[in-house]
């Protein structure tokens, strides 16, 4: 993490008007607007998106043509309104203790829907693991909040998530099989079926204790029983880090077969080459601030580029 932004914590800001990030028609970097609503990027240059204010709920939502996210109002002719989006975020900031008045999380206004696989990419140090930790409530915003579902983070957003950490944190002297009981009966939404199929497939045995295991191979054990709850959102943190190469794509399948298409996927990583092939939407994220929140097509169409190349590009030192 950067600790050396010594640039003065900017004051969280009325937003009783409900703002949110609006995107442009192509996947670069935006340019502020005066409208009352404004942040200033930590780097002090102007944030690079644009706050609008709304008096209506607002969902993000793809315009065909370019596939770059608009904001639009919800018009119900009468109708029940729409369930709560899966994730949103509202002026979200944190701020560690003893890194003086830097960020790690910078005034992030977002909305996740349904039925997306979307790649959190950023540098080292940007934000992305502070994010997700205070998406699953272990981490407690300096400011703004975070919703799920319309709810704060608690015990009943748990039944909604189904979350990978970057570090393991299954217990090694138990057995695969062990982990596997044990999750199930944690969890409600839990296949226990689901889960030995994926471990036959891979060929791990399930009688194996985990400490007598590689280091990839507990983390194929540990994505495998994180893909066999049936969530409405899973956020997976690194989940091929420590993967070879040659069950990478075993691995991506497995994702994107073993998932609920209602749900999201939420998939933070360096591997961006490997993943790129299976994502709808990216976010770029830098210094703690959202950089762009677009779909993957519009990168390639409007850009002509691979997320890859792009983000090479965006983030040259």
């Amino acid at each position: 993490m950067n600790n050396n932004n010594d640039n003065p914590m900017t004051p969280q800001q009325d937003n009783s008007a409900s703002a949110y990030p609006q995107q442009n028609s192509n996947p670069v970097p935006f340019t502020q607007q005066d409208n009352g609503s404004a942040y200033t990027q930590q780097n002090g240059s102007p944030s690079p998106y644009t706050q609008q204010e709304n008096s209506a709920p607002l969902y993000a939502q793809k315009e065909s043509s370019i596939g770059a996210y608009v904001q639009q109002p919800q018009m119900y002719a009468g109708d029940p309104a729409p369930a709560a989006p899966l994730l949103q975020l509202n002026d979200l900031c944190k701020r560690y203790p003893g890194m003086g008045s830097y960020m790690s999380v910078f005034h992030m206004n977002l909305i996740i829907p349904r039925g997306r696989i979307i790649g959190l990419l950023g540098p080292n140090g940007c934000g992305k693991s502070t994010l997700i930790k205070m998406i699953n409530g272990l981490l407690t915003p300096t400011s703004g909040n975070v919703l799920i579902n319309g709810l704060n983070p608690c015990a009943a957003t748990k039944k909604i998530i189904s979350y990978l950490p970057e570090r393991t944190y299954l217990d090694n002297s138990m057995k695969v099989s062990q982990m596997v009981g044990y999750f199930a009966d944690f969890y409600e939404d839990f296949s226990t079926e689901k889960a030995f199929q994926m471990l036959s497939a891979l060929g791990i045995n399930t009688e194996a204790r985990l400490k007598t295991l590689s280091k990839g191979t507990k983390e194929k054990v540990q994505l495998i029983l994180v893909m066999s709850r049936h969530a409405d959102l899973y956020i997976l943190d690194e989940p091929i880090a420590g993967v070879d190469p040659a069950a990478r794509d075993y691995i991506l399948r497995t994702i994107i077969t073993n998932y609920n298409p209602g749900s999201t996927i939420l998939l933070s990583t360096h591997l961006i080459s490997d993943i790129e092939n299976i994502l709808d939407d990216v976010i770029f994220m830098k210094n703690g601030s959202l950089m762009l929140y677009t779909s993957v097509d519009s990168i390639r169409s409007q850009m002509g580029k691979s997320v890859d190349t792009y983000f090479r590009e965006v983030y040259a030192c």
